[in-house]
């Protein structure tokens, strides 16, 4: 990986960094805290989160959010809550990257980012068994991500 804005202990998935600063370990199970720096016109596709509520503190850049019908974007200092069980998904607007912190509880789910960074997994080449992964951390992809336009 080149240069990591996040330190040593950050690692790479399809061009967004993660590091997780609060692991379930360390929080008895009840929440992971990871930080991520995802770079301009990039996102997630639709997913829903089955077991876990998930909340988005952003620092910098400035994010589309859509979750269910609703659609709106946040920028730095402001926050997003997804309810477990909602489709959701963003897509970074701002010419700059967008470093957030994700928030799940209960936590687990931070071991996702790091299995798909160690397998280097491409999206959509690899959403077999990307999807296949990720029923074991309670996900469903539900759709495509945010296109540009």
């Amino acid at each position: 990986m080149t240069h990591s804005l996040l330190g040593p202990h950050a690692v790479e998935w399809q061009g967004v960094q993660y590091r997780t600063i609060l692991t379930s370990a360390d929080s008895g199970g009840a929440l992971s805290i990871t930080d991520c720096v995802s770079p301009s016109n990039s996102g997630p596709p639709r997913h829903i989160h089955h077991d876990a509520d998930e909340a988005f503190v952003l620092m910098s850049g400035d994010c589309e959010f859509v979750i269910g019908s609703r659609r709106f974007t946040r920028g730095p200092g402001q926050t997003v809550f997804v309810p477990r069980g909602s489709e959701h998904t963003f897509r970074v607007v701002s010419d700059i990257p967008s470093r957030h912190l994700t928030i799940l509880t209960p936590g687990g789910f931070e071991h996702f980012f790091l299995e798909m960074a160690a397998g280097d997994f491409r999206i959509p080449q690899d959403m077999p068994t990307i999807a296949e992964i990720a029923a074991r951390y309670h996900l469903t992809f539900t759709g495509p991500p945010l296109m540009a336009g």
